[in-house]
């Protein structure tokens, strides 16, 4: 039977951010985009997504990915349901909470986004992409559609959830299951460090470096990330069609 995949976008994303890679994956599994513009917590996407697969279909196994913030979601997921999991995929994401340093900065993007939102976002958009893939229209023109239908409110709103995320490295030492990590080697949002602590948490994590991609992983190589978690997808062991946790 096919695996069930949840796609859990990150801060600024519409499930938009998946289609190429859906597109990309051709029906190798059941796909599940999950809606992070709504809530005021990581807690509450986590429990929100969750609804979505709970009732999948018997013998299907669960592969969660998370995508930037969607991987802090993904994180909660594991720590509510992480006994129905079968694997677990981070795309430029990371494991840790905010410093201080990053606090600071977050309240410095929030007021740059009541100040001038058009602004902002473009700034966004030359920051997170590889440099290679500033000048892409298609991708560029992809991303500022997104972020404007989006808007200051949810952005905002997804940023105060994430500056109160709660620490979860330590139960990705606990992990037993297959898990995939990738990221843009020219990451500068959430740098290559952070997925590199991400695989060293996971014991046995898979790593991979996608050489020509910012942060935006899954619209600057859709089918490398597609290709990826098929291959995470073989690794898959018998599911457990039961949460007892």
């Amino acid at each position: 039977m096919k695996p069930t995949l949840l796609l859990i976008p990150g801060m600024f994303n519409t499930a938009a951010i998946w289609q190429p890679v859906q597109d990309a994956l051709d029906g190798a599994a059941e796909v599940h985009i999950a809606d992070v513009l709504r809530q005021d917590s990581i807690r509450t996407m986590a429990r929100d997504a969750w609804e979505l697969v709970a009732t999948r279909p018997p013998g299907s196994p669960l592969v969660v990915c998370g995508f930037s913030m969607g991987g802090y979601v993904a994180l909660e997921m594991l720590a509510m349901h992480r006994n129905a999991i079968g694997a677990v995929a981070f795309i430029d994401s990371g494991a840790g909470i905010e410093s201080p340093e990053s606090l600071a900065g977050r309240e410095k993007t929030i007021a740059a986004l009541e100040r001038n939102f058009a602004r902002t976002v473009e700034g966004i958009i030359a920051f997170s992409l590889h440099p290679d893939n500033v000048a892409n229209a298609a991708i560029v023109d992809a991303m500022r559609t997104m972020m404007h239908s989006v808007g200051a409110e949810a952005a905002i709103r997804q940023t105060r959830a994430i500056m109160a995320r709660t620490d979860h490295r330590p139960l990705l030492q606990q992990l037993q299951m297959p898990a995939l990590v990738v990221c843009g080697r020219a990451d500068r949002v959430a740098p290559p460090p952070l997925s590199g602590e991400l695989a060293r948490l996971i014991n046995g994590a898979h790593l991979e470096w996608i050489p020509q991609a910012g942060h935006q992983t899954p619209l600057e190589a859709p089918d490398l990330v597609a290709q990826h978690l098929q291959t995470l997808f073989k690794h898959l062991e018998q599911p457990c069609t039961e949460d007892p946790s």
